[in-house]
């Protein structure tokens, strides 16, 4: 019984460079281009019908923005079981350990394009040695959000990540209205944000 091509979404602004990319990966008998995207927009769109082992992204999507690693997090999210590798030219530090804590397992630069069959292969076989340590780095850059919130602070914003209501939480948690106001407050003002969901979105970027 042969096994199934390990599937790929491929997401890259360079037309010429996706199909590089596509031509030398399908080469492969056992790797397969199941689609490809320019955009974070159109990725996203996608991800949503599109069945994938192994995410493919380049870091800068649009010039001058490093919106690959927002895309990054946010197949990390919605796509957990999914390999996300980062191609890319870009080599600075901080660029790779933004990549690492936004959920990459592998980062490549683009002159190691050749490796990529390998890559693909031992992300899927074996995954990252260093995956349960970049997991627990991830975990603790979101924890690092938390820090400046109390246990209750800490309890309401959990809610309100779970898509609770105001009005919901005062009841589950039996606080009375002014009391859950004062401390919705003092959260957006600790983490410096002008809304639940702001202060929701920034916990889940890790300090990204």
């Amino acid at each position: 019984m042969n096994t199934p091509a390990i599937q790929v979404l491929l997401v890259e602004d360079d037309p010429d460079w996706v199909d590089a990319v596509r031509q030398y990966l399908q080469r492969e008998s056992d790797i397969e281009v199941a689609g490809t995207a320019c955009s974070p927009e159109e990725a996203l769109r996608l991800s949503t019908r599109l069945v994938f082992d192994i995410a493919l992204l380049d870091i800068q999507l649009t010039p001058g923005k490093t919106d690959g690693i927002d895309l990054a997090l946010q197949l990390a999210e919605s796509h957990p079981s999914a390999k996300l590798i980062m191609l890319t030219s870009l080599s600075e530090e901080q660029t790779i350990q933004q990549a690492f804590t936004a959920g990459a397992l592998q980062y490549v630069l683009k002159s190691q394009f050749r490796e990529l069959p390998y890559i693909i292969r031992s992300s899927m076989r074996e995954g990252n040695p260093l995956a349960a340590l970049l997991k627990d780095y991830a975990r603790l850059k979101q924890e690092e959000q938390l820090q400046p919130l109390t246990p209750a602070e800490r309890e309401i914003i959990d809610l309100i990540g779970q898509g609770y209501t105001r009005s919901q939480i005062q009841s589950k948690l039996f606080k009375a209205e002014s009391t859950l106001k004062n401390q919705i407050h003092a959260i957006l003002k600790k983490l410096g944000v002008r809304s639940g969901k702001e202060a929701v979105d920034k916990i889940r970027r890790k300090g990204l």
